[in-house]
């Protein structure tokens, strides 16, 4: 059902977005990582004392007493949140709706291949990006943190987190993909798949920065990632992660069948 002379192609379009986005997350992760000592958190806690509702807004908390609970504070709010997502908002795109907004999508269902092949394939592009940009950061993360603080990151723990966050990626790129599936107009494949991420992660903020908003949180799907939760084995946190995999495949399942029946108009 994989088209692999696609995905090949595509995978290649990929190549130089995953290099900018990991160059960036390994300066971000490198940074706050190296953080990690006794006068830097003290200095750091203080800018969450000064400015709790603004740090708690993307997920920065004080007090963390171990490396992992450090790196959960200061990159899983923020870093590890926007720059994957950022990613699936791009590539999302143009891998459906950019094609059929420019015309250039006759070239793909001319060929002796079924629409349906066609989008699984670009599914499988789009995930495969999300899931090396993950796993990059996982990598990176064990790495920089047995070079700098040998012994003192729970290893177990930092992969049941990141394979939430994982989950929590696909959900986001099966939303940017079923909006570039429905779509044939980039400006409102945009729109959608970068609007609704976009939004639900403000709404998440809002959530976070006082009980005022609290009930924002009721309304992103980020509420059901839950980074303290997961390195702590809690059964409501894998729930979470549970639900947003089955909505990923739902997002996924439904954007191919949208394209496998839409009327292109070429």
């Amino acid at each position: 059902m994989i088209n692999w002379t696609l995905y090949k192609r595509e995978m290649k379009g990929s190549v130089k977005l995953l290099v900018i986005f990991g160059a960036i997350l390994t300066m971000y992760v490198a940074i706050i990582v190296s953080l990690y000592d006794p006068e830097m958190m003290i200095v750091l806690d203080s800018f969450v004392d000064a400015m709790p509702e603004v740090m708690a807004a993307v997920g920065m908390t004080a007090g963390a007493i171990s490396l992992l609970g450090f790196m959960i504070s200061y990159l899983y709010g923020f870093i590890l949140l926007i720059f994957p997502m950022v990613f699936a908002i791009l590539r999302g795109n143009g891998l459906i709706a950019k094609y059929v907004d420019r015309g250039s999508m006759v070239a793909l269902v001319a060929a002796p291949v079924k629409r349906s092949t066609v989008a699984f394939t670009q599914m499988k592009v789009l995930g495969t990006g999300i899931f090396l940009l993950v796993a990059y950061s996982t990598v990176l993360e064990l790495a920089i943190a047995q070079l700098s603080f040998p012994g003192e990151l729970a290893v177990w723990d930092l992969l049941k987190l990141n394979g939430g966050l994982l989950c929590l990626h696909l959900c986001i790129g099966g939303i940017c993909f079923f909006a570039s599936c429905l779509f044939s107009d980039t400006k409102y494949s945009v729109g959608f798949g970068a609007g609704i991420p976009a939004l639900m992660y403000v709404l998440q903020m809002l959530a976070n920065a006082g009980e005022k908003a609290e009930m924002a949180r009721y309304f992103t799907i980020f509420t059901l990632f839950d980074p303290k939760g997961l390195a702590a084995g809690e059964t409501s946190a894998m729930v979470g992660i549970g639900v947003l995999l089955a909505a990923a495949l739902v997002l996924y399942a439904a954007g191919i069948l949208v394209f496998s029946k839409k009327d292109l108009h070429i």
